[in-house]
């Protein structure tokens, strides 16, 4: 019985239709896709201007080309839900959620049941790619979970349904590390899945073990991280200790699968479902190969309107990318953790993480940290270890940011029990406390 399909499609959602729709997509030829792309999104935006009061208002009366289409941004969308719904659709007969809030911008958002179908069809394909069948394939899923008893129980369920084993990411304490490899030996996973950062603690934990994952489970697969940045060392040390490739997922709860690798390590962007523009700070596009804003389209969400939507991140088109099939070269991180240092240069705040994270992860004492820019020349480094930093190590990741970045910089160092992470469980390597 297919269980995953089954339960979407008793809720409502017309996934086999969506799967036809998917499919009629991908035979498109390469030659044909820009011609889609432009009837998309110009067939999304003028259904909005006919249905959806809300846009017509922000858009205007006047018939604009693409180029001229204000970019949307999360501070748009933070409205009352029923302001924001195209007529025809109202809460009862939509798919509703919210987004983390990582981004610090937090807000409701809808889409009508045939595009959640759509989305759940473009993930079911990517996986499927990988030989990934959420009917069967067993995952180990390291997510946060809802500590309250209703929702609580309800993840538990939908995790039932969808064939996964949750691991909270809330509390990742050695005893808890040592409870998931007992797992790990027992069950036959055929995939990891979940956040970042959490995975890659896990990947630490086995290292000092000396512990090889696909030894004790030879079922495993696949890793595949999402939701937080994967770095290059990161990436390494997980392919090593669980002897499995690993799969970079980028994606957005109120979009769709943005992007998703493949064997040969290229981050694939979604052309079927969305449209990804690369803009400079003057809303024009950059070439192919130059980094700027992530914008998007959601080209058949009709219950609300997410047109040319700022993400908040940042990001480069390969020049070898096309219509049908863009290359997401680079992910650079999110718009709104810039860090703007006392010469007035402003630059991305993760530039500080990769040059602390250069020093700091030698000798596997630090398990995880985050820096804090808490005053212009200030940044605050938090951290887990096993022990304390010694007086040299604190000098060397001084010496290192102050040459790389600028001089004259305060370092502050707290080692701490815990880090802070999201509601949802997310950990943000990067976040600035001075107004830009």
């Amino acid at each position: 019985m297919n269980l995953f399909e089954t339960t979407l499609k008793i809720n409502g959602f017309p996934i086999a239709t969506a799967k036809e729709k998917l499919k009629e997509i991908q035979q498109i030829s390469e030659e044909d896709y820009k011609n889609y792309i432009f009837k998309a999104r110009e067939e999304i935006v003028q259904y909005h201007l006919r249905n959806n009061p809300f846009y017509k208002d922000y858009i205007g009366t006047e018939d604009l080309t693409w180029d001229k289409i204000p970019i949307m941004t999360k501070s748009h969308l933070q409205r009352p839900l029923e302001d924001r719904l195209s007529e025809g659709f109202t809460k009862k007969n939509v798919y509703i959620n919210k987004t983390s809030g990582s981004s610090g911008t937090p807000f409701i958002f809808a889409k009508d049941k045939f595009c959640h179908a759509l989305t759940w069809a473009e993930i079911i394909d990517r996986f499927g790619s990988l030989g990934i069948d959420f009917n069967s394939s067993l995952q180990a899923r390291f997510y946060g979970i809802p500590l309250d008893y209703k929702n609580y129980y309800k993840e538990r369920i939908k995790d039932f349904f969808s064939h996964r084993y949750r691991f909270s990411v809330f509390d990742l304490s050695e005893k808890k590390l040592e409870e998931i490899l007992s797992s790990f030996k027992r069950k036959k996973f055929d995939y990891i899945n979940g956040y970042t950062s959490s995975i890659v603690l896990f990947a630490k934990f086995l290292k000092e073990k000396d512990i090889l994952l696909s030894e004790i489970c030879p079922t495993l697969k696949y890793c595949i991280v999402t939701s937080e940045m994967l770095f290059d060392d990161d990436e390494r040390l997980m392919e090593t200790v669980f002897g499995v490739p690993v799969i970079n997922e980028y994606g957005a709860s109120e979009l769709d699968l943005i992007a998703f690798s493949n064997n040969e390590g290229e981050l694939v962007v979604n052309s079927r479902t969305i449209f990804v523009e690369i803009l400079n700070e003057r809303d024009r596009p950059v070439p192919l190969g130059e980094s700027g804003r992530i914008i998007i389209t959601s080209l058949y969400n009709k219950a609300q309107p997410m047109i040319r939507y700022d993400i908040g991140d940042t990001g480069v088109l390969a020049t070898s990318s096309t219509f049908k099939r863009p290359i997401l070269q680079k992910l650079i991180g999110r718009t709104n953790d810039m860090a703007k240092l006392p010469s007035g240069k402003i630059m991305p705040g993760l530039t500080f993480y990769y040059v602390t994270k250069s020093i700091i992860s030698n000798d596997g004492n630090v398990k995880e940290f985050i820096i804090e820019q808490t005053e212009l020349d200030t940044f605050k480094i938090q951290y887990i270890s096993d022990k304390e930093l010694v007086h040299e190590e604190k000098q060397a990741i001084q010496k290192s940011i102050l040459e790389y970045l600028e001089k004259d910089l305060k370092i502050v160092f707290e080692r701490c029990v815990i880090l802070k992470r999201s509601k949802s469980g997310k950990l943000k390597q990067f976040v600035s406390l001075v107004s830009q």
